[in-house]
């Protein structure tokens, strides 16, 4: 089966096709008609009109009113063929052209039109392509608007390149240690042979992700389509990409899928997936993470396990070494947070990539999603793949909020393996206190996620930790306030959600993530909104917990909360009244956010 592409008649409005061979497709019964229907027709290519006398007729009273169409040839195989002497073909080849038969016989070759159908027409519903260029780009979009799940052939092929990479990687690193004088040629060729299940595993799970990737990006291409634009629009002013050749929508073309609720298909988003790779590689290879204490690690892991045990101390000597880092951690990142996530943080924090990949990476090892992610993926063939999608969804906007989070603290990036242990055991101690730290609001929408996930099929054990992953989001804070105050994690995740349930603080979260985002500065202006009411929302909790001496924690927030401040009073009183609203504007947030700055200010 191969694919390809075909232009509209007279050569105007080029559209996506495949190339499909026709057999199996119409039954020889059909054909069988239409040779017979068509046995008056001639057998030639000529498709010019037959000259005519002045009587319409050229002497034959019976002259056909037959008049060609223009179309492509169509080849019918397979077929019995009754003809006109009475003879019957079985097996036979019918070519069709210009809607008469053409030529009828064995071994007919039609050329490339005769096998291609449009992408829209395909009958499927999933497509995996076995070989390169089986399918044109826009073939492939147009598929996929028309409901069929595919990707593109270096998606989908990506395991020959996968495989011939690492069988390098592994024979250069085995032939240093062959000179060394610690392997022998044939044990060398025997560890070969030994790890080659294991590599193909490897190999499958890079396959794996990439297609997890494409469909968690899938899955947010309709409401963050403005930062895949965005995305495009920066590779193309950098002379990275051209969205022409890659047959990527203009900007006019995705004004439309806004206006119509469509985002990017599979196999643009594939695309954008690839390009984001290729270019955070090479920004990874050129900065200091291949030095990296902790990133270097990924050096070890990228080897099949039989290495990793008996010759790590030659790794650090593989030439190829900053790039085998570089691509491991551009992968981790890329894979599990999307195309456009180093770029949105570059732009949101003005840090750099190394730096990013650092933030991400804290913000993985202290979540343990590494440990979430496998209960996901052994969720295979039980519960929907969506419902895999939604859970990885849930950890997505962890990472995210967290990344992002260490990455607008002042000064430099701090040590990775030191901001694991700052965070993780803080992390722990916070999921380990909820839910009895929620407020009632917030336990209200714990159970009820806690009820959607085990009704979606989700076992026990993960769907509470799912449920409870949104309010890990707000833990970073938790966790510093504790550092600071000496105070316990369960007691400051109290105390936070407590005011937080007070103030009116979870509507107006959930208001700001819902505040319409039309272009780059819209996602900076809500993204600050959210950074400030979250900075507000610490201060205020650090003033409950620094009075009150040794009281409970609930009682030092209800001292706060009723004590003579006319300012705290006011603001109270605007937030109750904003939360009676059916939805919040910029301005009116931002109005809500200043007012709580107000109220900090006054209580210092």
């Amino acid at each position: 089966m191969t694919f390809g592409r075909l232009a509209a008649a007279g050569g105007a409005g080029t559209v996506g096709r495949f190339n499909l061979r026709k057999t199996a497709m119409i039954r020889p019964l059909t054909a069988a008609l239409c040779a017979v229907l068509c046995a008056g027709c001639a057998s030639t290519g000529d498709t010019s009109p037959a000259p005519q006398s002045a009587a319409g007729t050229d002497g034959d009273a019976y002259a056909s009113t037959y008049r060609p169409i223009a179309s492509a040839p169509v080849l019918i195989t397979g077929a019995t063929v009754l003809t006109g002497d009475g003879r019957r073909l079985d097996n036979a080849d019918v070519l069709l052209q210009d809607g008469k038969v053409a030529q009828v016989g064995n071994g007919l070759a039609a050329g490339a039109d005769a096998i291609r159908v449009d992408g829209k027409d395909l009958r499927v519903s999933v497509v995996g392509e076995g070989g390169n260029l089986g399918m044109t780009q826009l073939g492939r979009i147009e598929a996929a608007e028309a409901g069929v799940i595919l990707n593109t052939d270096f998606i989908d092929n990506s395991a020959g390149v996968g495989t011939s990479d690492r069988e390098v990687n592994i024979k250069i690193l085995l032939n240093d240690v062959v000179k060394s004088g610690k392997l022998g040629q044939k044990a060398r060729n025997t560890l070969l042979a030994d790890m080659t299940d294991e590599v193909a595993g490897l190999v499958l799970n890079d396959n794996y992700r990439q297609n997890q990737a494409i469909s968690l990006m899938e899955r947010m291409s309709v409401p963050r389509l403005g930062a895949k634009q965005h995305f495009i629009q920066v590779l193309e002013s950098e002379g990275l990409l051209d969205r022409q050749i890659e047959y990527l929508p203009s900007d006019a073309e995705l004004s439309e899928r806004r206006a119509r609720g469509q985002g990017l298909t599979r196999p643009e988003l594939a695309v954008l997936l690839s390009y984001s790779k290729l270019v955070l590689f090479q920004q990874l290879v050129d900065s200091d993470v291949p030095e990296d204490p902790y990133l270097s690690r990924e050096l070890v892991r990228y080897f099949p396990e039989p290495l990793q045990k008996k010759y790590a101390k030659f790794m650090d000597g593989h030439r190829l070494k900053r790039e085998i880092i570089a691509t491991a951690v551009t992968n981790s990142m890329v894979n599990r947070m999307g195309a456009t996530f180093a770029l949105r943080m570059a732009e949101d924090t003005g840090r750099s990539p190394g730096e990013i990949a650092e933030a991400y990476t804290i913000a993985r090892e202290a979540l343990d999603a590494r440990a979430l992610w496998t209960q996901i993926d052994a969720l295979d063939g039980k519960v929907l793949e969506s419902v895999q999608i939604d859970a990885l969804l849930v950890i997505w906007n962890v990472l995210r909020s967290f990344s992002r989070w260490l990455l607008l603290r002042p000064g430099e990036m701090p040590e990775i393996t030191t901001s694991m242990a700052r965070f993780g055991d803080g992390l722990k101690a916070v999921r380990e206190a909820l839910p009895r730290t929620m407020s009632p609001i917030r336990q209200a929408q714990y159970e009820a996620a806690l009820a959607e996930w085990k009704q979606k099929g989700v076992p026990s054990a993960l769907a509470a930790q799912l449920a409870s992953m949104p309010m890990l989001e707000f833990a970073p804070d938790i966790i510093e306030i504790a550092l600071e105050r000496k105070v316990p994690p369960a007691d400051v995740s109290q105390a936070f959600f407590a005011v937080g349930a007070a103030l009116q603080l979870p509507w107006v979260y959930d208001q700001i993530s819902r505040l319409p985002v039309d272009g780059r500065w819209h996602a900076l202006a809500r993204g600050s909104l959210r950074d400030e009411l979250a900075a507000q929302q610490r201060a205020v909790v650090g003033q409950v917990l620094a009075g009150g001496g040794r009281k409970p924690v609930q009682d030092k927030v209800a001292s706060w909360l009723q004590r003579d401040d006319p300012t705290l009073r006011f603001a109270l009183a605007m937030l109750e009244d904003l939360s009676t609203q059916k939805e919040l504007d910029y301005p009116t947030a931002s109005v809500a956010v200043r007012r709580l700055a107000q109220v900090v200010a006054a209580g210092s």
